[in-house]
């Protein structure tokens, strides 16, 4: 059996190269592409934790503050919110609007152009934010939002009626 291996033999083989812990107060505030409105921190990226296909980090929004309308190209993103009320709004002109609490997740898929509100006027929104890809990608957009967007309430495929 040959080890493609770049550590002496006598080292335990997952000792470097298996789980890393990454302590919640040295996230990486400076690798991350900015939303306004937004503070994106990176926890695993491919830089910090060597990860091929995951980034993920923490996102705080101050009470009442929105992110400009922005997409993540060919990335999944999935939010979990720890505290807080989200608004999500999404669309070619955000139409679609919904909320989400602590213990909430939320999933946008790739080019979904959208929005992140704070809904509260008096909590910050403090979320986990997973991507599909080592790399972050935010591409800011333009777009003129209508007055009132349609609330979407979310039906789970395997147990629609």
């Amino acid at each position: 059996m040959s080890e493609h291996h770049h550590h002496s033999h006598d080292e335990p083989r997952w000792k470097h190269d298996g789980v890393r812990v990454i302590p919640g107060n040295s996230l990486d505030a400076g690798s991350v592409p900015s939303t306004t409105g937004m503070d994106r921190k990176a926890a695993i990226d491919f830089a910090r934790a060597g990860a091929q296909k995951l980034w993920a980090g923490t996102v705080t929004i101050k009470p009442d503050a929105k992110t400009g309308a922005h997409h993540h190209g060919h990335l999944e993103s999935v939010i979990y919110v720890v505290r807080g009320k989200a608004r999500m709004r999404w669309g070619d002109k955000l139409e679609f609007t919904a909320e989400a609490g602590p213990g909430d997740f939320i999933f946008v898929p790739p080019y979904v152009p959208h929005q992140e509100i704070n809904a509260s006027p008096d909590e910050v929104l403090e979320c986990v934010l997973v991507r599909s890809d080592g790399q972050a990608v935010a591409i800011n957009l333009d777009i003129e939002p209508v007055e009132k967007p349609e609330t979407v309430k979310w039906i789970d495929p395997v147990h629609r009626e």
